[in-house]
């Protein structure tokens, strides 16, 4: 007996979509690869996007002895940690630059410094005050070199009334404009001790 036209009809479009599933088109398996590789795309880009903000957090920062015990408190001392207006800057806020490419630049120097931390290169308060002086040489060195780039997240020369500043910042601020210097020329120390014989260190900066 003749098997029903309806029937075989549906059979057939089963054993198409079967063979389909088992031998995917050209099209079909590009189509997937493109979706895969979307979604792969954003789930890396997220991970990477969370891990960059994780490492940007104080709590992080602070996390290890050696920054928690020494530099953190000496901050915790000064204009920059408690003032009047309630603004605060964090540590990622003066060491980490605002602008993508400049901040993963950092961050893979950092992994120098995740080295430090393993080899233990600082990790008691002797052998911090041994290094501070080769530790502010660098951030003093790379702040000349961006032109204080990250001061410049919360202060703008532009944006600052010398008229409204006592009279020794006015005549400071107006020669740093007319000389081009730059904030750290003048504000080293601002947010942590100073090394000792750090006059030194600094010549040496700004002599290279």
């Amino acid at each position: 007996m003749p098997e029903p036209a309806g029937d075989a009809s549906r059979k057939g479009s089963i054993s198409r979509c079967w063979a389909a599933l088992w031998r995917p088109s050209l099209r079909f398996g590009l189509a997937t690869l493109v979706i895969a590789g979307a979604f792969a795309g954003i789930l890396f880009w997220g991970s990477f996007h969370w891990a960059m903000e994780l490492s940007n957090n104080e709590s992080f920062c602070i996390s290890c002895h050696e920054m928690r015990n020494t530099v953190y408190v000496e901050l915790k001392e000064t204009v920059h940690f408690t003032n009047r207006s309630g603004v605060r800057a964090t540590c990622s806020d003066c060491h980490v630059p605002k602008e993508w490419i400049y901040k993963v630049k950092r961050k893979i120097e950092a992994t120098n410094e995740v080295f430090h931390k393993i080899a233990g290169t600082v990790d008691t308060p002797e052998k911090f005050e041994a290094k501070r002086l080769e530790l502010a040489k660098n951030v003093w060195s790379a702040m000349r070199t961006t032109d204080s780039r990250e001061c410049r997240n919360c202060h703008s020369a532009a944006s600052m009334d010398l008229d409204r500043q006592v009279r020794p910042a006015q005549r400071m601020h107006r020669g740093a404009a007319e000389k081009g210097q730059t904030c750290i020329d003048c504000h080293q120390g601002i947010a942590h001790k100073l090394p000792k014989d750090w006059e030194a260190g600094w010549k040496q900066v700004v002599d290279k």
